[in-house]
Order: structure tokens, then C-alpha cells, then sequence
């Protein structure tokens, strides 16, 4: 297992480009799989999950093609349905979270999956109720294989239905659209997640001709289509990492410029720094973040304290809390963070009481965070990271802390950030990699 080594204390300064979105490419990888034609997908970020989603999909038969950096060329046009049913297939998926995503696709391709559950982040509960009751709700049936730990979906003739999910899954919407685009008649999703990466994944469908309407609502429309074709498509810049580097240079007191940022698919996510008192300047498509040697917490209009929660699209992302918590603990004032989804994504926290947070963890979903207004530096630490948000978050912390920090486990933040330490390197951080 590698190890990053930061020397903490350092500004930042000049700029960074994000990369390719990682939640949108796993979902637009999986899309492949449901035409015989040439899919070519730009932006690709070159990181772990979607490097190993990547071999899968060429595991499978898929032929695959480098064009060029973040370019591949996929051809689904023969599939290895005895690799589809083999063990090392079923191994792989259960140690990819995208995974999941290729029930959709493969049920419409070719009728029938075996699919074992999937792995991805310790975070707690992560049901797949809303995929498996979309693909009955199309027709589909499905039994658990004791023997094989795995589920077998069969359906031959999906037909569209109306459905309301009982959630806003993403990845749940992802797979019930991609299994409908190919259903006979009309599929409406209602409680559909609308996150921009999920619009995208509905852009592509339809340049590959499919019919869905609805795009950016919560109200989808598909109407089933006989066959689809190739197409290219180009991933947004990732909203998380977006969010990361404002992190990095709140925490450190910096002056950065992020580029080319999708500022207008990046919904509340701005707000919500801005909530914390930190500036964030737009010009054009890139965000500036003015040095502030103070940000000030806001307080709500009748004097409480701040909460800031996940919620469903437009709301706040998830994955994003883990960050605005470290921002936070050097802010001035105090702030209730609030993870609604997942019940383990906030005990990394226990390493932040170690390195000088005040920190109160009322629950494993809710956070009371003191900041020190940079009175209080936080202290370095030896950390592991537990996946891949609260790694960035780890690395965060690490980077405001005079002194010397190490985090283990960093293959987790590999699978989520391109090449990170010698892009951040580049912008004036000091972190070196140990194997």
C-alpha cells in the first residue's frame, strides 16, 4: 500500500484544471454496452475506478481503443456471454461499485445477468432496492445463486411501465433508464435523480437514439427504441474535485484559480462555501478564490447555528461534506454538518480530533464543528483513509498543518483524484508518495 507524506503549511498559487467527472464516467462507460456501434468517450479521468471499469468492459468482449488522453473508442459489437456467467467476472464486479450499473444495459442487450453485489466505499448502508424493482418493474424477475453469491436477472421482453422510485437513487436511475431505452413501449420514472451526470448519460442515449424527455427533471419520459447507434460524447469537469481545490485554498489562505469549472452545473455547491465566509470570484467559466486570512461561518436569519445537509439533486452532493468539514474546523463560528445518506462517512473524524478539531460527533450522521479561526492550527497526524471523500478530506487537513502528516491507504483516493500530488505539487504543495 502506498502512503502520501505531506509537509503541511504551504500556499497554493496560481491555477488547476479538474478533471473529467468520475461519477459521470462510470455511467456513460455502462452505456456502451447497449449498441453494436462505436461509443467514443472524451475527458476520461485517468483514475482507478474507471481504469478498472475500463478493463472490465474490454474483459467482456468490448473492443477498446486509446485515442488519445481521456479519449477511448469502445465497440460492444460482440459480447462474451461465457464470461459474463464466469467466476472472475463476478469477482471483478464485486470489487467495483460501478459495477451495478451494468445491470441496465445487459439486461436489455441480451436478456439475462448474473450479477454479484457490488463493492466500492465502507460508507455504511448502500441498498440496491430502487435497481432490482426497476428491473421488475420492466418484467424483469430475479433470484439470489447461494452458490454462486450472486443474482440471476432474466427478461427477455422488458416492457415499459410507469414507476415512482421510493428513492432519488442516481445510480438506480442510471440503470432503469439504460434498461428502458431498449424496453418495448413507454417508461415514465418519477422521483428520477436529475444530477447534471445524469443528464448527461440521458445526452449521450440520445445521440445514440434513444427518446427520453424529462432531461433535468425529476419526471422522466422513454419511449423504447428498437436498436441504438454510436456517438460521442465529453465528460464535465467533476464537480468534487471542483469542490476539493476550493477546500485546499480556504484551508491554506490561498489565491487559486480553478479553471474551466462548469460554473453553471456546479448548482449549490458555490453557496455552500460561501455559507462557510469563503469568496468565490467568477470569470467566465473559472472560480477565484482570494486569499482570506478569515472566513466567518453565517449563521441562519433567526440567529441558530448553520446546518449544511445533503439532499438530492439540486441540493448538496455527498460526497462534498466530508471537505466542507475540514473547511470548517478553521473557520470562525460554528456549523452542524449533516450527512443524511450514508451513516459511516463521518467517523474519519475521529483523526481531526486527534489533529487539534474541535469536533463534536453527535451521531453517525450529525457533526458539530467549532472552528478555530485559525487561532488554533490543526496538528499533524498519521491517518488511514477509509475511502475516497474522507481521504481528501484527510489530505486537506494535512495540507493546512505545519509540520510533517502521513495518510496510508491512498489507493482510495486514487480511485476518486487524477495524479493528484503532482498536480497539487505544481500549484505550490509539497506531498510526496512512498510505496
Amino acid at each position: 500500500m502506498a502512503t502520501f507524506v505531506i509537509e503541511g503549511g504551504h500556499k497554493l498559487h496560481g491555477s488547476i484544471t479538474p478533471q473529467g467527472a468520475k461519477n459521470e464516467a462510470l455511467q456513460v462507460l455502462c452505456a456502451v454496452l447497449l449498441t453494436k456501434e462505436t461509443v467514443v468517450i472524451n475527458n476520461l479521468p485517468d483514475i482507478l475506478d474507471v481504469n478498472n471499469l475500463i478493463d472490465l468492459i474490454a474483459s467482456m468482449g468490448v473492443t477498446v481503443e486509446k485515442l488519445a488522453k481521456g479519449k477511448y473508442a469502445f465497440t460492444a459489437r460482440n459480447l462474451d456471454t461465457a464470461y459474463l456467467r464466469s467466476a472472475d467476472f463476478l469477482k471483478k464486479c464485486n470489487k467495483l461499485r460501478g459495477s451495478v450499473m451494468f445491470i441496465g444495459p445487459l439486461l436489455a442487450r441480451l436478456g439475462e445477468v448474473t450479477y454479484a453485489k457490488p463493492g466500492g466505499d465502507k460508507i455504511g448502508r448502500r441498498r440496491l432496492d430502487t435497481h432490482f424493482q426497476g428491473m421488475v418493474n420492466l418484467g424483469a424477475s430475479f433470484e439470489y445463486d447461494h452458490d454462486l453469491l450472486a443474482y440471476r436477472f432474466e427478461g427477455k421482453h422488458l416492457k415499459g411501465s410507469y414507476m415512482l422510485l421510493d428513492e432519488a437513487s442516481v445510480t438506480g436511475t442510471a440503470n432503469i433508464i439504460m434498461a428502458s431505452v431498449l424496453a418495448e413501449g413507454t417508461t415514465t420514472i418519477y422521483n428520477a435523480a436529475c444530477e447534471p451526470y445524469l443528464q448527461q448519460l440521458c445526452k449521450l442515449l440520445n445521440a445514440m437514439g434513444a427518446k427520453i424527455s424529462g432531461v433535468g427533471s425529476n419526471l422522466l419520459t422513454i419511449e423504447g427504441v428498437k436498436e441504438l447507434h454510436g456517438a460521442q460524447h465529453t465528460l464535465l469537469p467533476d464537480m468534487i474535485e471542483v469542490g476539493s481545490f476550493i477546500g485546499m485554498a480556504a484551508i491554506t489562505g490561498s489565491e487559486l484559480r480553478i479553471r474551466n469549472v462548469g460554473y453553471r452545473d456546479l448548482g449549490i455547491i458555490p453557496d455552500a462555501f460561501r455559507r462557510l465566509g469563503i469568496r468565490i470570484d467568477v470569470d467566465g467559466d473559472d472560480i477565484i478564490i482570494p486569499a482570506q486570512e478569515h472566513y466567518q461561518i453565517e449563521s441562519f436569519l433567526d440567529g441558530s447555528i448553520l446546518t449544511v445537509a445533503d439532499a438530492p439533486w439540486p441540493g448538496l452532493t455527498p460526497d462534498l461534506l466530508s471537505v466542507l468539514l475540514v473547511v470548517a474546523t478553521q473557520a470562525k463560528g460554528t456549523v452542524l454538518i449533516h450527512q443524511k445518506m450514508f451513516e459511516s462517512r463521518l467517523f474519519f473524524v475521529d483523526k481531526l480530533i486527534d489533529m487539534g478539531a474541535q469536533i463534536i460527533l453527535c451521531d453517525p450522521h450529525r457533526a458539530v464543528v467549532v472552528g478555530h479561526d485559525h487561532q488554533r492550527q490543526l496538528k499533524p497526524n498519521n491517518m488511514t483513509s477509509p475511502d475516497i471523500r474522507a481521504g481528501i478530506a484527510m489530505l486537506i487537513a494535512a495540507m493546512s498543518a505545519e509540520g510533517t502528516s502521513k495518510i496510508d491507504h491512498i489507493d482510495q483516493i486514487d480511485r476518486g483524484y487524477e495524479d493528484i500530488e503532482h498536480r497539487l505539487n505544481a500549484i505550490g504543495a509539497k506531498i510526496r508518495r512512498e510505496e
